[in-house]
């Protein structure tokens, strides 16, 4: 997902990750100046904000950020600090291994989502799902919660081994949940700018609650402790199939980008994979070049995260309205809810 630009001084990809403190001669005649470098920082940002929430991103950050009216959720509730940080590129891509391990959850994805026909489509989505419910109106993050569960409602069959499904089902959507909650908060405590004391980190747990509640799931965890029980629930239920391991093959050795994005990209899989407890990777039927990426995958990953923050374009800020209000459920403490 990084952008890289050709930049040629001597040969090769030079990756963009802050601006010089003095220009940058090469070839006689081009200078790489602070202003040309915020220039193409400009660009990459708007390359990859395009690439993430879609041709119409500015619109839809500036209806989500800027329409008045009550949200679920308070400026300072720990899913804001989450979900604004570039670490959610990292939770997203362990999300989608971790939950790849559930056969039935990953027989519906494979038969239903477009994962590898359209990947940056359904990545659209979801971000634009992730952010009408975290800081969108409570009007526009209830329609986007309709939205989905009108899908679900649609999507169903069977698994290659003659196991029915239906999207709908709470108990997948509860690991669904579970496991995108805790990849989120993992990859926020160990690449986010800001991570969450354990108050917070129970906040951001509640806060996840709230959204998944509304889609369907029964019972979901309020605090880490319950997060870590659930997931230990669904343990038994988790193995490597033929679809889990084409999903990881897709994600980890053939992502849909140009082959200039794919040296970044690869550090931030591997910073994915490091991110997952070991029995998990043992299972995912890794390929050789991520396994010899991981005893760089920190270091790697926090400077590609480093990268991606400093390239993308800041939210719009929302002027408050007075007439503006956070519901009753979603207060703006930055602990859990009592």
């Amino acid at each position: 997902m990084l952008i890289l630009f050709r930049m040629t001084c001597g040969s090769g990809w030079l990756p963009c990750c802050r601006p010089l403190p003095w220009g940058l001669a090469h070839t006689g005649r081009v200078l790489w100046t602070p202003s040309r470098l915020g220039e193409l920082r400009e660009r990459a940002g708007e390359a990859l904000l395009h690439r993430v929430a879609g041709p119409t991103a500015h619109e839809k950050r500036a209806r989500i950020h800027g329409t008045p009216g009550p949200r679920w959720f308070g400026p300072d509730r720990p899913v804001r600090r989450v979900h604004t940080d570039a670490a959610m590129y990292v939770g997203g891509l362990a999300a989608l291994l971790l939950q790849s391990l559930h056969p039935v959850a990953m027989a519906a994805v494979s038969a239903h989502s477009g994962f590898e026909s359209d990947p940056w489509g359904r990545l659209q989505r979801t971000s634009t799902f992730l952010a009408t419910t975290t800081f969108g109106t409570a009007g526009d993050a209830e329609q986007a919660v309709l939205r989905v569960r009108r899908v679900h409602d649609s999507v169903r069959g069977r698994t290659p081994e003659g196991v029915p499904y239906r999207a709908s089902d709470p108990h997948l959507l509860a690991w669904v949940h579970a496991a995108e909650t805790a990849c989120f908060l993992r990859a926020h405590q160990r690449y986010g700018r800001r991570p969450l004391d354990p108050r917070a980190a129970d906040g951001y747990v509640a806060d996840m609650a709230r959204v998944a509640r509304r889609l369907g799931v029964v019972d979901p965890p309020e605090s880490t402790a319950d997060l870590a029980v659930r997931l230990a629930e669904y343990r038994p239920e988790l193995h490597a199939t033929a679809q889990s391991r084409a999903a990881a093959r897709y994600l980890l050795s053939r992502p849909p980008l140009p082959w200039p994005a794919r040296l970044p990209y690869a550090f931030l899989a591997a910073a994915a994979v490091e991110l997952l407890p070991p029995w998990v990777r043992a299972r995912l039927d890794l390929p050789y070049a991520t396994r010899l990426l991981l005893p760089l995958a920190r270091p790697g990953g926090h400077a590609v995260v480093a990268a991606i923050r400093w390239i993308m374009p800041s939210a719009p800020r929302r002027t408050r309205d007075p007439g503006d209000g956070f519901l009753q459920g979603a207060p703006s403490s930055s602990g859990p809810r009592g």
